[in-house]
Formats: structure tokens, sequence, C-alpha cells
């Protein structure tokens, strides 16, 4: 088998659509484009949202509620993650993290949750962390650096 051998599948590709090409072709007269109108002219279309000069919808309705621009959203980590990720004494930062695949989306940061138990020492050093999950890792004998 070589590259010249290979073809599309069965109902992969579709003859295109030969519009303008008389009656018989089923696509001839105004080819698919209907009567007359602004959508039949060359270069005719309409706007998104656009409703023939009646108020659009968008400004009919009533606009509700405030968007924030200055929001941080954080990414939630749980101690039980970074039991399940690190080792014995390692150093856990932002960038540790990221690396070892436990939050792959863009965000503002990570912040540091309480859920699950840590029984080992690690040093973390992370901008956010609630306070059960400090407690939880100075008791297992670890440090906790809040870095801004």
């Amino acid at each position: 088998m070589d590259l010249s051998s290979l073809k599309a599948p069965a109902g992969a590709t579709k003859k295109r659509k030969r519009v303008g090409r008389g009656d018989a072709s089923g696509h001839g007269g105004t080819s698919g484009k209907g009567h007359k109108g602004q959508k039949a002219r060359s270069g005719g279309y309409v706007r998104d949202g656009f409703e023939g000069g009646q108020m659009p919808m968008s400004r009919r309705l009533p606009k509700r509620g405030f968007r924030n621009p200055f929001r941080e959203s954080y990414v939630a980590v749980n101690l039980l993650d970074l039991c399940r990720t690190f080792e014995k004494g390692a150093v856990i930062d932002e960038a540790a993290i990221r690396a070892s695949g436990l939050v792959k989306r863009q965000s503002d940061g990570i912040k540091l949750l309480a859920k699950g138990n840590i029984d080992f020492p690690v040093t973390v050093k992370i901008a956010k962390i609630s306070s059960a999950a400090k407690a939880k890792i100075t008791a297992a004998g670890g440090t906790v650096e809040e870095v801004i």
C-alpha cells in the first residue's frame, strides 16, 4: 500500500452544487436563492441580530446583573491530590503543581484546600491556602510559605 492508492471512504466526498446551469439541473432559474429580496442579490446579506429594522431581541430584553472585569479566578487543589502526586519532603509551588498535571486550565492562580489528609512533611510555597489546609500540613511536620 502506498499514498497513491489511498482514497476517501464512501460518502466522505460530495459533488459540488453547480448552480445556474438550467432548470433540468434542479438548481437553475433562481439558483437556490428564492425570489427577489436582499438575500437574492449579489453581495446581499443581513448582519447577525438584524430583524429588518424592528427593535432587535438583544435590545428589547432587559439588562440585568453586573460583570466584574477585575474578578480573579482560582483553581482549587485539595490535599488529597497532593498526597497522590508528590513524595515526602517535596517542595510544592504553583509551577510544580502545573508541571505535575493537576492543573491544566489557565487561571489567576491556585488555591490549596483541606479536603483529604496528608501524612508526610512537605514544603508548600503558594499564594492562596485555606487555614484548615495550612493546619493539616504543619501538623504533618511540613511548612507553609505564602508567596505574594
